[in-house]
């Protein structure tokens, strides 16, 4: 059909003209228009290795806007490197092209809208460099309308169907909270304000929280939920501060309107906005969240000494001191809701109750002893769980299908998750696990196990 055919056009195509209820572009000088012209062509300079192995998308629902949350390079050579999104708009205005708009990108992680989750099958992940606490570049909001108006018309995306990385992410249990929650990532928040969305061609937005209303997660931030569905005014400056999240009012976090990023865009104000102290009510999630034991975010502590986040045990979380400065890299936005935060292990990252939470015995948690065969919580008793030996591995949130054989390939288990970084696979004879990022579809054991998300 006509609309098949635009589906799966090359993302590397010119600007189309912003669709109906777009707001009007700003007025250039004949040298300002000049340029926008020279730069409207997408670029596919940066085009991931990945993207011919990724599947195409049966159907495409939303569209999620994130924030680099570190500069363009950087953000470039990762998000290229590992296919983490489809775009990436610059902050001169210049589009790159990562992943086919029509292929499935690994961009939103962990993610619920409405009851659906794996919204990475479902919709097209477009990464703004910059901050989630920054106005963008008049540059990036330009490109960014049109960008917008051509997915939308394209896809037949409403308006409120756009929406931000931090309204679709979840999170699973942790050490600080024991059910799936709201506020993994402020990723994108900025893209929630009325008026910057207005300028976009975004006429509406979510109300409210589906998910949150109908209880199939509880809300960890409650500032940044408010943040989120406000009404904010019609007319914005350059600064929005009224957009920044104070840490979990849920856990007695910070006073809200605290903000976490300073006014100025240069790369020291950046980092400094990226180091913050633990203290009473504010803990090492509310400050790095779903990166708080990352090696990429770093720990001093009071008495001079210094470790990186996957350096530090259970019993530290629980008792971090009063004054430990934490640190995070300019990294990015990484989805580091991908393997690495999917497959947990028993003893260096937490119990079971730490890493499962009230989902300990849920047929959704599996648990690997070293060297024996798997099980589903709900298949084994609380004594039992307890009793899981250090080393024991944990996935929490997730599917089992198999075993994979010629009659049944690995695609008609999970679809296209098959190598997603987040899917593992279960060898009955090595009794090894390995994510589904490194696996040979041509070479899979036979017999194996999949574990995909739920």
């Amino acid at each position: 059909s006509a609309r098949a055919a635009a589906v799966c056009i090359a993302a590397a195509v010119a600007f189309r003209g912003a669709g109906a209820g777009a707001a009007p572009p700003a007025k250039n000088t004949p040298a300002e228009s000049a340029q926008t012209a020279k730069k409207s062509a997408i670029s596919t300079k940066w085009r991931s290795p990945r993207n011919k192995k990724r599947a195409l998308r049966k159907s495409t629902r939303f569209i999620i806007l994130h924030t680099t949350e570190g500069s363009a390079r950087g953000a470039l050579e990762k998000l290229s490197a590992n296919g983490e999104c489809h775009y990436v708009v610059d902050t001169d205005g210049k589009v790159y092209s990562i992943i086919d708009r029509g292929r499935i990108a690994y961009h939103a992680g962990l993610s619920m809208w409405g009851g659906l989750t794996g919204l990475d099958s479902h919709s097209i992940g477009i990464e703004v460099v910059g901050y989630h606490d920054k106005t963008i570049t008049g540059a990036q909001t330009e490109a960014l309308r049109k960008l917008l108006a051509d997915l939308k018309r394209v896809y037949k995306i409403p308006d409120d169907k756009v929406l931000t990385h931090s309204m679709v992410a979840f999170g699973n249990p942790n050490h600080w909270h024991k059910r799936k929650h709201r506020g993994r990532k402020r990723c994108g928040m900025l893209f929630a304000d009325s008026a910057l969305r207005a300028k976009l061609g975004l006429l509406s937005k979510p109300a409210f929280d589906p998910d949150l209303k109908a209880g199939r997660l509880y809300d960890a931030d409650p500032a940044l939920t408010k943040i989120l569905y406000k009404k904010q005014p019609s007319a914005t400056g350059k600064k929005v501060q009224h957009l920044v999240a104070a840490p979990s009012a849920a856990k007695g976090g910070a006073k809200t309107g605290q903000t976490a990023a300073a006014d100025s865009p240069s790369a020291s104000a950046a980092a400094a906005a990226k180091t913050s102290v633990i203290g009473p009510g504010r803990s090492a999630w509310d400050i790095a969240r779903d990166k708080y034991d990352a090696p990429t975010t770093t720990y001093r502590f009071p008495d001079g000494s210094v470790k990186n986040g996957a350096e530090i045990t259970a019993k530290q979380w629980r008792a971090m001191p009063a004054g430990t400065v934490v640190s995070m890299s300019d990294e990015g936005d990484a989805p580091a809701d991908s393997g690495r935060r999917g497959l947990l292990e028993i003893g260096t990252d937490g119990s079971a109750q730490d890493l499962a939470g009230d989902d300990i015995a849920a047929s959704s948690t599996f648990y690997f002893p070293p060297g024996g065969e798997f099980s589903s919580g709900a298949a084994l008793t609380l004594s039992g769980i307890f009793a899981m030996p250090p080393g024991t591995k944990m996935l929490v949130g997730y599917k089992s299908g198999g075993p994979v054989s010629a009659k049944r390939p690995v695609f008609s288990i999970c679809g296209t998750a098959w190598n997603s970084e987040e899917t593992f696979y279960w060898d009955p004879e090595s009794r090894r696990i390995v994510s589904g990022g490194d696996i040979d579809e041509k070479n899979i054991p036979k017999g194996s196990i999949v574990f995909y998300r739920k």
